[in-house]
């Protein structure tokens, strides 16, 4: 199973999140293409950049398209790592954590600016 996440490479905290994704995706089940390479709607025209930056897209690559806290799960379960997040997808837990999952991407610069001291990410790299 493969899944292509694509991520906002200007958000300080959604870098954060890649970069240890990819530390622990030792067996490369996980593909990362950030929304702002300039080549992002000739590469994936599937894939609407302005709905992908409002909320974090991923795809498997039996064509599933995942979306928010879907793929943050099935991401860090691929890598083996912090299994806890499966209670976020039970039932009724699931709708909650949606809700607070939108409210967070809504506003994730000013909370990365509170959280990391930056709004934006301009330079950042996957590969730190």
């Amino acid at each position: 199973m493969i899944l292509t996440i694509y991520y906002d490479g200007h958000c300080p905290l959604c870098m954060k999140e890649m970069q240890l994704l990819k530390r622990h995706d030792i067996k490369k089940y996980i593909k990362f293409v950030d929304l702002h390479n300039e080549n992002f709607s000739n590469e994936y025209p599937h894939i609407k950049a302005s709905d992908a930056i409002k909320i974090l897209h991923g795809q498997l690559n039996t064509g599933e398209l995942l979306l928010g806290l879907d793929v943050t799960c099935r991401a860090w379960n691929l890598v083996g790592k912090h299994k806890w997040l499966a209670i976020l997808r039970w039932p009724l837990i699931r709708t909650i954590a949606d809700i607070i999952y939108r409210l967070f991407a809504r506003y994730r610069n000013r909370i990365s600016h509170l959280l990391t001291g930056q709004k934006n990410c301009n330079s950042c790299n996957i590969n730190k």
